[in-house]
C-alpha cells in the first residue's frame, strides 16, 4: 500500500463531518504561555511524539536559521526550530522540505507533546498532551473549518483529531 512509510494512513471508516469531543488549549509545559487551540490541530505523528497544527499563536516563535536533519525520522529534512516566546525552551519544528513520506506536515507546525500542556474546557483541567491521542480525521474538512485551502484533498488521507485521553 503507498501510505505505509508515510506519516499518513489510510481512511478508516468514520462518521463524516465530526465536531471536535474535547475543546482544548496548548500551553506551555514551563512558562503557560498559549501556543493554539483544538481548532488549529489537524492531528499526530506519533514517530516524532508531535502534534500537527495548521496554526500557532504569537507565542511560537519560528527560528530564522534552516536546519538540516541528517539522520532518525528528520533524515532529508529542512527545518526551523519553534522557541516558546515567554521562556525559549524548545516547542517543535516546522518542516520546509522533506522527503514524501513527510511531504503530508510540511509547512505545518509539529509541537512536542513532552513539553506540550492541555487545558481541557470541558473538565477545566490542565493535562499533558503526552497523555492525550490525537486520532485522525480527514485534512481537507479541518482546512475547510480553519479558513485554509479549499478542501480537496484525497478523501483517503487522516488528519484531523478526536481527542482521547488516556488518563481522563
Amino acid at each position: 500500500m503507498e501510505f505505509d512509510d508515510s506519516v499518513m494512513i489510510p481512511r478508516a471508516h468514520a462518521e463524516k463531518g465530526a465536531e471536535h469531543k474535547q475543546r482544548m488549549t496548548l500551553h506551555c509545559q514551563q512558562c503557560s504561555a498559549v501556543w493554539g487551540d483544538s481548532f488549529s490541530i489537524c492531528g499526530e505523528v506519533r514517530s516524532m511524539d508531535s502534534i500537527v497544527c495548521l496554526r500557532v499563536t504569537n507565542d511560537v516563535v519560528i527560528s530564522d536559521v534552516l536546519e538540516s536533519g541528517h539522520g532518525g525520522e528528520l533524515a532529508g529534512c529542512i527545518y526551523s526550530a519553534l522557541k516558546c516566546r515567554g521562556c525559549c525552551c524548545a516547542v517543535g519544528k516546522v518542516i520546509h522540505s522533506a522527503p514524501w513520506r513527510l511531504a503530508s506536515v510540511r509547512s505545518m507546525f509539529l509541537l512536542h507533546k513532552a513539553n506540550t500542556s492541555c487545558y481541557m474546557l470541558n473538565h477545566s483541567s490542565m493535562v499533558t498532551a503526552s497523555s492525550l491521542t490525537f486520532d485522525l480525521k480527514p485534512l481537507g474538512e479541518s482546512m475547510n473549518k480553519s479558513g485554509w485551502g479549499s478542501g480537496r484533498i484525497s478523501d483517503s488521507v487522516y488528519m484531523q483529531p478526536d481527542y482521547n485521553s488516556t488518563q481522563m
